[in-house]
């Protein structure tokens, strides 16, 4: 694969999980599922470098699982995807899937085609044995050309070596009407005669095809999405762009990140990575660690890494105190870039001893590193 195509490949997220979708640079659209942006008409994407982008969902068809996002943003630096021409795809042809499975950074998986044209519910899939997780779905499958044969849909559940991926005529079949699409706004493409429809009215206008019951209506997210977006939008974050699932959000406000997340069902947790503990010489930082009161916050360490952390138990965010919850969660971000510079300034006097050449246990000066955390040097 060349190296360069995976930038093309970016992660999709909303308030219910996460799966894949890829740039198609001659009509300026994201390709991903119809079931990876299933209710949701405002949805973000991400790049491989995590640099989130608001997106639209422009255009769905239902029976192929196939949609398509806008997103108002110049990528005319990303390479350009082409797809297959011809029907080449045979049983053994090698093929490579791309994507974010489980949401974890991009990851290729290469494979073999077990058939070419599996038939299913009425319609014809490529089989193949790459690993396919979730995640995975709306992401490209890609030939030994580097072309487009198809959009990872699934694999059967408990069955291993058997994922399936829609075929590229069907994009293409979509991709048809693109010329004609209003990319502000959601729309329809009737399976009957591919007409684009905006207009809820249940039925097509132009051959009057029943449409999918409810498909214009957005998901409602869950009453603690929506209290946690609320503190998130109180930053100054877009909680669209903020989201990594369900129930979940990462984000950067200032110098810190912040995640957001339930634990075990009962707590939300939302933490800040603030400085690494150094390999020697930690006595200054655990005393401050210990010394200081950070109420509401918690201090933690795992492994190095030192963390400022609030825990709430979600049977106590009530009317009496989610709004001193909601206060607690927006402030974190400026004490965790407060805890930053306090480390730093305890850790300077060790620096200023060094430098003097009155502490020759130190090899190097203070490093900061690209997320502001600080380490001390070692031997």
């Amino acid at each position: 694969m060349e190296q360069n195509i995976y930038k093309s490949v970016f992660k999709v997220t909303h308030a219910e999980g996460s799966g894949s979708c890829f740039y198609l640079k001659s009509h300026n659209l994201f390709v991903t599922n119809y079931h990876v942006v299933e209710g949701f008409h405002a949805v973000a994407i991400h790049d491989s470098n995590r640099n989130p982008y608001p997106a639209k969902v422009v255009l769905v068809n239902v029976s192929l699982d196939i949609a398509l996002l806008s997103v108002s943003h110049d990528f005319s630096d990303l390479p350009d995807i082409n797809l297959s021409e011809d029907d080449t795809l045979g049983i053994g042809g090698k093929i490579r899937v791309a994507g974010y499975p489980y949401g974890m950074p991009f990851t290729v998986t290469e494979g073999t085609v077990s058939a070419p044209k599996q038939l299913m519910n009425g319609q014809y899939y490529i089989q193949t044995d790459a690993a396919v997780n979730p995640g995975n779905s709306g992401g490209p499958i890609l030939n030994d050309k580097d072309e487009i044969v198809g959009i990872t849909v699934s694999k059967i559940n408990d069955a291993d070596n058997m994922g399936f991926g829609i075929r590229v005529e069907n994009l293409r079949k979509v991709l048809e009407s693109v010329n004609e699409l209003d990319r502000d706004t959601f729309n329809v493409q009737c399976e009957s005669c591919d007409e684009l429809i905006s207009t809820p009215d249940g039925y097509c206008p132009s051959c009057g095809e029943k449409l999918p019951e409810d498909i214009f209506e957005e998901r409602h997210v869950s009453p603690l999405t929506e209290f946690c977006e609320s503190a998130i939008e109180q930053m100054g974050i877009n909680p669209i762009l903020a989201r990594d699932g369900y129930e979940a959000w990462c984000f950067h406000k200032g110098s810190s990140e912040i995640r957001i997340f339930v634990y075990n069902r009962a707590y939300l947790f939302m933490v800040s990575p603030v400085n690494l503990l150094p390999k020697k010489e930690v006595e200054r930082v655990l005393e401050y660690m210990l010394s200081t009161d950070f109420t509401p916050y918690k201090m933690g360490i795992d492994g190095r890494q030192i963390y400022l952390m609030y825990r709430i138990h979600l049977s106590d965010i009530t009317d009496e105190y989610e709004d001193s919850i909601r206060e607690n969660m927006v402030n974190l971000a400026s004490k965790a870039d407060e805890i930053i510079h306090e480390i730093a300034n305890h850790l300077s006097q060790l620096i200023g001893l060094y430098n003097l050449g009155l502490l020759s246990k130190y090899a190097s000066p203070l490093k900061v590193n690209s997320y502001d955390t600080i380490t001390l040097p070692e031997e």
